[in-house]
């Protein structure tokens, strides 16, 4: 019987005239419009950084090839851009402090992150691993403001009266607040790096005879290392282009840094402080947007050397 209908549905399937499989009714349509949709959200976020990046180097693309001297932009600490008589220009005493606190922060970051991640994707169960995953995903949506008025408030008199240091605002208060903001990028990616280890490899250790933490330490960090290291550039890349909490935890002085307690600026920073104050289309204006190529094109290699290594652990 069953066979019968079935032969029956073929002849019907048969006899119906073959224009009517491709036939574009409203469903086609529907289809294809969503397709579309799909696509331009998709171009879109290529389209809005080429956009960005085209904004910024027409606006300081004429310093660069008519103004801008390689050797005092990079290599002199002197920044000056206020004086009318011999405005000085020179970013290195910004790297420095950029460089300073992106390091600490890192130093802050790495090992809470990784043992945040660690702990979460091997030893943590049932709803202490749900919860804890909620937590890390509370400290990401935290504004970089908030952050920086707990650095400013909060952080700034603890350091004074912890250190005997006339003032708080330096780059180990920034560090430890820029390292809080990136622990959770680096926690989550870490995670999904620990998580796509293989079970089997894990399998294989313990049935070998090693403990749960050999079995971390020898077997699963290995194996994940590259994702891991992915997640930390991640990280660096964060903290390199961080604004708000920087400019309120760092002291803001044009300083190379000889220690932890030294108040610095960074190139972020002095973008936003002075961008407000200086006369559009001037040589100041179009100075820092020339610091804003450079960051540019450093944040860029970063993430692209991040992503470069994610995809190879994942084709690995």
């Amino acid at each position: 019987m069953a066979t019968g209908t079935q032969a029956l549905s073929n002849r019907a399937t048969d006899a119906r005239p073959a224009g009517d499989f491709d036939r574009r009714n409203a469903d086609w349509y529907f289809d294809k419009l969503i397709a579309g949709v799909v696509f331009v959200c998709g171009i879109s976020a290529i389209l809005f950084v080429l956009g960005i990046f085209f904004f910024v180097t027409k606006e300081g693309i004429g310093f660069v090839f008519e103004k801008m001297d390689f050797r005092e932009f990079l290599l002199t600490p002197y920044w000056s851009p206020s004086d009318a008589e011999d405005p000085e220009y020179g970013i290195l005493a910004l790297m420095a402090g950029t460089a300073s606190v992106t390091g600490l922060a890192m130093l802050v970051a790495v090992p809470f992150s990784l043992g945040a991640a660690i702990y979460i994707a091997e030893f943590a169960t049932g709803k202490t691993r749900e919860a804890l995953k909620v937590l890390v995903e509370l400290l990401a949506a935290i504004p970089s403001v908030v952050w920086g008025f707990i650095g400013l408030v909060i952080m700034n008199p603890l350091l004074i009266k912890w250190f005997d240091i006339p003032v708080g605002l330096c780059v180990l208060n920034a560090g430890i607040i820029l390292g809080l903001m990136a622990a959770p990028i680096m926690t989550s990616i870490a995670e999904d790096a620990l998580k796509a280890v293989p079970d089997r490899y894990r399998e294989a250790a313990e049935a070998m005879g090693a403990t749960r933490w050999q079995v971390v330490y020898k077997v699963v960090l290995p194996a994940a290392k590259n994702g891991l290291l992915g997640g930390v550039l991640l990280g660096v890349g964060r903290g390199f282009g961080e604004t708000m909490a920087v400019l309120m935890a760092t002291g803001h002085a044009v300083n190379i840094p000889g220690s932890i307690f030294d108040s610095v600026r960074a190139l972020t920073a002095t973008i936003a402080a002075e961008l407000g104050e200086a006369v559009v289309g001037g040589e100041h204006y179009q100075v820092l947007f020339t610091i804003g190529i450079f960051l540019f094109l450093v944040t860029f290699i970063i993430n692209l050397s991040a992503d470069l290594i994610v995809r190879g652990i994942r084709k690995g």
